[in-house]
């Protein structure tokens, strides 16, 4: 997988999916979205570039990945 970034709201809620699978992505602070987003070993850029726009749609993308697993 190519290095995510901020900019990545797609792949970052698909590779928070595989490390999350069993959390609801509403349900997640974004303090902690921050910090999981971060620790992802294939996150590859300046922690502090996010803010909320950029965490919002990573949240959202995580949230639709989730729900299609859920529908599985």
């Amino acid at each position: 997988m190519p290095a995510l970034t901020w900019d990545a709201a797609e792949d970052l809620g698909i590779a928070l999916l595989e490390a999350h699978p069993e959390i609801d992505p509403l349900k997640v602070r974004f303090t902690d979205l921050h910090q999981w987003v971060t620790e992802l070993p294939d996150f590859q850029d300046d922690p502090k570039a996010s803010n909320e726009g950029k965490l919002e749609a990573i949240q959202m993308a995580w949230h639709e990945e989730w729900q299609e697993a859920q529908e599985e």
